[in-house]
């Protein structure tokens, strides 16, 4: 009964950590669909004249670069993030890790020195 309580409770989890995913992929694509049309859209379109095309170029076009830039690296860099913890807190947590171990003693050049000093 508990295993299959903790089974559908893993998959639960998977399930919501893998939508997580899923939703910030499909928020980055949604971003970067609506900065190449805001910046290249009339262009394309041809509903903007030679003179706002070249303003456009010139002025408007580095910083609309810049910001989009910015703004996708961020949503890269939390979806990079995110992914990372996925994989070491609900995989390794729910495959690997039982819990059954020895105490943690940090590696120490004093104590190791002490015991040898202590028994010559």
């Amino acid at each position: 009964m508990i295993e299959t309580i903790e089974f559908v409770l893993g998959t639960v989890s998977n399930t919501a950590s893998y939508l997580r995913l899923w939703a910030l992929s499909l928020a980055h694509t949604e971003l970067a669909e609506t900065f190449l049309k805001l910046t290249f859209g009339p262009i394309v379109l041809g509903t903007e004249g030679t003179t706002g095309i070249i303003i456009k170029g010139l002025i408007l076009w580095p910083v609309l670069w810049t910001i989009t830039v910015g703004v996708l690296m961020c949503m890269d860099l939390m979806e990079c993030f995110l992914h990372t913890l996925r994989l070491h807190w609900v995989e390794y947590q729910n495959k690997f890790y039982k819990g059954d171990g020895y105490q943690f003693k940090p590696y120490s050049f004093t104590v190791i020195l002490q015991s040898v000093l202590e028994n010559q």
